[in-house]
């Protein structure tokens, strides 16, 4: 699979063979597949290396922590040395490519955050798991708060936001219909569990601008962006929907430009394979429709996945350049995924492709990417050129410095908590209480009393007027003390006061998913 293109990236070859992939026809998307051990993370640092030489910017997710060391400069070894002699691969040009680090929990990287409202409410059914029912009264929620007016930012706000549509769902019912006590349960059950995986630090301000991540050096190398994922990976929900809103944003924010010499930008999706499991049709329709859209704003998708299996056909289909590694023939479904594999590629008459995807050593792949016509050129039997950056993750005092040299060093790290939903409704709680009253807070806490001053003397009860032989008739005949009810003047009044909201409120920025998924950005 020759290529006499200078600016294209030479990513394997086997003697004369060369793979090379052609940079105006890496936004046609592609897909690297292979189990694990097989040397899919080299192929992406190798891949990630070529865009990043030709000014490409690049995301890609660091499962095992092994990706960081491209900001470093690569050395050679003996064992490397002695794998390049044997299979007759170039030595490598050993250097260091521009790298900021990012992570969802701030903790390995700059932290990377989008609203409540940006990501909406289809997305965040997904990573509660709710079911249609559940998801309606989700749609709902963020409804009614559009038509009040009121900011979804943080989890806090959606919280208070529930509870707030739970007490009051009589209210709501006629202009939006029945609102289950038993589905807005299992939203904020869901939303505690989030939390409780730390998916809370992910939802809030400052959102995450996405031109931070199509940034160049002075050299014009393209940045690579790399995702701390190890410990998002146990909150695996939150990893896809994260990964399926950047794409979004990507789509929604970039101009059409339709084909380009190269792309604005390389996103790879590592286990792709969380993106469509149990993924209900109206998401994977939207998943599809983004990943055949995107590529018009210059944008090329590589699934990344242990299993060609694992990704619809409909997706599948759309995926132009082709990296496959071994798979291994142990079991009656990985026969299956083998046979799928060996027949998406395009044939080679002198290679059979079905028995070499068995054969494969570590570090070599069956490769099939687009000639300069967009067709699929013959499946090859190549060796994955080493990086020339270092293989194996940094250490924490280079990760460190990273960080402190970064081009978007301080613009992330704090967090900042504007009035919103939360404060909103709080205050909304605490004006409709009786003065010396404790209002309970939007989440169903009691608002903290202030403390009393030492030395103080402790406030004494009022005194309870002695009742009359009819009010004790009456307590008897009525149970006590009877329930409050809200006048008609109150009714009224915040009846009149909702109306003018939905009138004169802004409608709340839906971002990222808005144009796709039915929402709209403020």
């Amino acid at each position: 699979m020759a290529a006499s293109n200078e600016t294209s990236i030479l990513i394997a070859q086997h003697g004369d063979i060369q793979c090379r992939l052609l940079p105006d026809k890496a936004n046609r998307h592609g897909l690297i597949t292979g189990a694990t051990g097989t040397g899919k993370t080299i192929t992406l640092q190798t891949m990630a290396e070529g865009f990043s030489r030709l000014g490409v910017p690049v995301f890609l997710a660091d499962i095992k922590g092994d990706l960081t060391g491209i900001s470093q400069t690569g050395s050679s070894s003996p064992k490397l040395s002695k794998i390049i002699q044997e299979r007759g691969l170039p030595e490598p040009e050993y250097q260091a490519f521009p790298t900021t680090l990012w992570d969802v929990f701030g903790e390995q990287g700059h932290p990377v955050r989008a609203t409540v409202s940006d990501l909406g409410p289809l997305l965040l059914a997904r990573m509660l798991n709710l079911n249609e029912t559940q998801t309606g009264v989700l749609q709902l929620v963020f409804k009614i708060a559009d038509d009040d007016g009121l900011l979804l930012l943080d989890l806090k706000d959606l919280r208070a936001m529930c509870q707030d549509v739970g007490d009051n769902a009589s209210n709501y019912t006629t202009e939006y219909g029945n609102i289950s006590a038993a589905s807005i349960g299992a939203i904020q059950r869901g939303l505690m569990q989030i939390e409780q995986q730390g998916g809370d630090k992910f939802f809030g301000e400052p959102m995450l601008n996405i031109a931070d991540f199509m940034q160049t050096d002075t050299q014009g190398h393209g940045m690579v962006n790399i995702l701390a994922a190890d410990k998002l990976m146990n909150a695996p929900r939150l990893y896809a929907t994260f990964l399926l809103w950047l794409l979004s944003e990507l789509f929604e924010t970039l101009p059409e430009v339709g084909d380009l010499d190269k792309p604005k930008m390389v996103f790879f999706f590592d286990e792709a394979h969380l993106l469509f499991n149990d993924a209900p049709k109206v998401l994977l329709e939207r998943i599809e429709l983004v990943v055949r859209l995107v590529r018009s704003k210059g944008v090329g998708v590589y699934f990344v996945t242990q299993n060609p299996l694992d990704i619809p056909d409909s997706v599948l289909a759309q995926l132009g350049n082709r990296v496959q590694h071994a798979l291994r023939a142990f079991t009656p479904r990985d026969q299956k995924a083998v046979k799928s594999a060996a027949d998406t590629m395009r044939a080679n008459p002198g290679l059979d492709i079905g028995t070499a995807i068995t054969e494969l050593a570590v570090g070599e792949a069956l490769i099939s990417f687009l000639d300069d016509k967009g067709r699929p050129a013959l499946t090859e039997r190549v060796y994955v050129l080493p990086p020339c950056s270092q293989i194996g993750p940094i250490t924490a005092e280079q990760r460190k410095t990273l960080l402190a040299e970064s081009l978007v060093a301080g613009v992330y790290e704090k967090a900042v908590d504007r009035d919103s939903a939360f404060e909103a409704i709080k205050g909304r709680t605490q004006a409709r209480q009786p003065a010396g009253t404790v209002a309970p807070g939007p989440t169903g806490v009691p608002s903290s009393a202030p403390p009393a001053s030492a030395g103080a003397p402790a406030p004494t009860a009022p005194a309870t007027p002695e009742k009359g032989i009819f009010d004790s008739i009456g307590d008897m005949l009525g149970g006590g003390t009877r329930r409050t009810r809200t006048s008609v003047g109150e009714q009224l009044a915040r009846s009149a006061a909702s109306s003018i909201g939905r009138e004169v409120g802004r409608q709340i920025i839906r971002g990222v998913l808005g144009g796709i998924f039915g929402g709209s950005r403020r």
